[in-house]
């Protein structure tokens, strides 16, 4: 009865074909002639027509090709990361080995600065203006148990009127004790101009969660090294936190808009900007468990990791800090097409950093919040003409609390190929709020302080030519603001902020090349680093570098774009700084030196479409270079592993 069934439903379908054989001619074919495909085509609204802009303004377009850029982009922080150590689990935070990256703001901030390499700052929010609706899905595989996810979709109702929608979301076990990770960052923008294009305006709202466990890292590096198969399984290696987490929660209103006041636009133009930021931030450490331990029973030995707490009726620790800030910035332009730009503004900062309670330790009385308003005035002229784009920006404070900025860009373009850039900063910044207040059911890291403001003079230059890239950097640093250990008995962390009363000068060099014959290609970066100080303070690794064979073709009569090749990071050994989950901050130490080891990564890639896909075995050379692999001097770096994912951009 079976085969009947089977049979009935196999012939049937064709004893109908057959019956409408007379009628095909009749039918339109699923088959395009090339009339209609060349039609279709050129319905199809150019790549131009699909623009991302930055906050400034700036204009990239919509990039659904396959380079070896878009290899190095394809990572958690969706982009490269050349200069930056990541943890072992995806979502947790990177050490820095690239001291330039840093950017300085002269207000006041949060802090926890080690919790905000995947927070999403204003610059890093993009706006669109699309043709057609344009949807972009980026997916990888993760160590352990989830996934990291990011969608978005944006569409323009008219020409004049846009709106995007996105998030991104990760969650990962990892491989290690009390590693996971579970992290979300949602967006929501709106773009619109008027008709005349008098008004423009960019609106963004983000909400934003960031969850790590933390384990404080391995309790005994000695069993991570000796590559003992007994702890091939990386939960058996004992870790001092077992049950430690770590949470960052924030939202932020964010409105830039600018209104021209005559009708036309003409050789000159008077505008008046507005920008508005409101931010609030809460972050918190949790640890349920007091005392760490090393060892297994029955030479188990019991310890207080992070020293003692403020009561005896302290059983868990759940400390908190929150911040809110509001921000406006109000201003006039006046644009000569000749002379280019000049505004002049006022801008506000009202902030807030609080804790619930008042507290008392030992005595002394912590307060539980700090508030201030601070005004200032400045000025930015503004010139892209031709080969030639400067800026200049002036600001300084007007209230008790004395900061200023300076801040002068020049880009020369000499042709397509060549280009020369400079900067030159000078500015005084107000130190973070977690450096000044802080309070903690842990007796020692309870502090108020009063700090002077950094000094940083950065000079730049960077060339972009046919032949090679490279960039200088020189930075001068004085009151350099730093978090380091004070604790004398072993395994135990006290970490607190000090201010260096001495001068730091640090200079970089970042040259990069790649080389093509024929189908291959050889793509080097290398960044050397020199630090001038009295004290070990700032401490990166002397030469840093990547480098990356690979092979492109084109195959499947060029439906599909192939790309495969070895990638090799390294750099040279150095006292790395550790992290602490309390503060969220990363601590000077010169006890255990890290570096000094490969880490060779395998891919293959391929372009279908407007689909890129992924597949990557990671630090391949694990099993045969030896364990001595680390992200911070407790914390290894991750295994050999495989992971893949795509990235798929839909236009309609």
């Amino acid at each position: 009865m079976r085969k009947l069934y089977f049979l009935v439903l196999f012939i049937f379908p064709i004893f109908l074909l057959a019956q409408e054989k007379g009628k095909e001619d009749k039918r339109k074919s699923l088959v395009k002639t090339a009339e209609q495909k060349a039609k279709e085509q050129a319905q199809k609204a150019p790549y131009t027509a699909y623009k991302i802009i930055s906050v400034d303004r700036d204009t990239t377009l919509v990039d659904t090709t396959l380079s070896i850029k878009k290899e190095y982009d394809y990572n958690y922080l969706r982009k490269d990361i050349f200069g930056l150590m990541p943890f072992p689990n995806e979502g947790q935070t990177y050490n820095t080995l690239d001291f330039g990256l840093n950017e300085f703001n002269p207000y006041p901030e949060f802090g926890f600065k080690a919790k905000h390499f995947n927070y999403l700052d204003v610059k890093d929010i993009k706006y669109y203006s699309v043709a057609t609706p344009l949807t972009e899905l980026y997916f990888k595989t993760v160590m352990e148990q989830g996934q990291n996810v990011d969608a978005l979709i944006t569409m323009n109702t008219s020409e004049r009127f846009n709106f995007s929608i996105a998030f991104k979301g990760l969650r990962s076990l990892g491989k290690y004790i009390n590693q996971l990770s579970s992290t979300g960052n949602f967006r929501f923008t709106v773009s619109y101009y008027t008709k005349n294009k008098k008004y423009y305006s960019n609106f963004h709202y983000t909400g934003q969660d960031l969850l790590n466990g933390e384990n404080g890292g391995l309790t005994t590096l000695q069993d991570f090294e000796s590559e003992d198969q007994a702890f091939v399984n990386r939960p058996r290696l004992q870790v001092f936190l077992t049950d430690a987490k770590s949470f960052l929660k924030g939202k932020r209103f964010f409105l830039d808009h600018s209104f021209r006041i005559n009708s036309k636009d003409a050789s000159n133009n008077l505008y008046i900007t507005h920008q508005l930021n409101y931010e609030h931030k809460f972050f918190e450490y949790n640890q349920a468990t007091l005392n760490s331990q090393i060892g297994t029973a029955p030479n188990v030995v019991e310890f207080k990791r992070f020293g003692d707490v403020t009561s005896a009726s302290v059983t868990s620790i759940n400390d908190h800090s929150r911040y809110d800030r509001l921000y406006n910035k109000v201003g006039a332009i006046f644009e000569n097409k000749t002379l280019g730009k000049f505004q002049f503004f006022i801008e506000n900062f009202n902030y807030k950093y609080f804790y619930k309670l008042v507290q008392t330790v030992d005595g002394f009385t912590y307060p539980n919040q700090i508030k201030a308003t601070i005004n200032s005035i400045g000025g930015q002229y503004e010139y892209r003409k031709n080969k030639w784009n400067g800026k200049v920006l002036l600001s300084n404070s007007i209230s008790t609390q004395a900061f200023r900025n300076f801040d002068a860009t020049l880009d020369y373009k000499i042709n397509d190929k060549n280009a020369i850039a400079f900067q030159y900063q000078n500015i005084s910044k107000l130190p973070n709020l977690n450096y000044i207040l802080n309070q903690s059911s842990f007796k020692s890291y309870n502090w108020l302080n009063s700090f002077n403001n950094e000094k940083i003079n950065t000079f730049k230059v960077a060339a972009n030519t046919q032949w090679v890239k490279a960039s200088a950097q020189f930075t001068n640093l004085n009151d350099y603001l730093y978090f380091q250990d004070k604790a004398q008995i072993t395994n135990q962390q006290l970490v607190a902020p000090h201010q260096y009363a001495s001068t730091i000068n640090y200079l970089s060099i970042n040259v990069a090349k790649e080389f093509k014959y024929k189908k291959w290609a050889l793509d080097n970066t290398f960044l050397y680093q020199q630090v001038t100080q009295k004290e070990a303070i700032l401490n990166v690794p002397d030469l840093t570098f990547r480098s990356t064979v690979y092979f492109s073709t084109d195959v499947f009569k060029k439906a599909m774009f192939l790309q495969t090749g070895i990638t090799i990071n390294y750099f040279t050994k150095y006292f790395a700084n550790d992290y602490n989950p309390i503060i969220g901050e990363f601590f000077v130490q010169n006890q255990k030196q890290i570096g000094d080891f490969p880490l060779l990564d395998f891919f293959v890639n391929a372009r279908v479409k407007q689909t890129r896909i992924y597949l990557k075995a990671e630090h391949f050379n694990s099993s045969f270079t030896g364990n001595t692999y680390y992200s911070a001097p407790n914390i290894p770096f991750h295994d050999f592993m495989i992971r893949f994912g795509l990235v798929w951009n839909f236009f309609q």
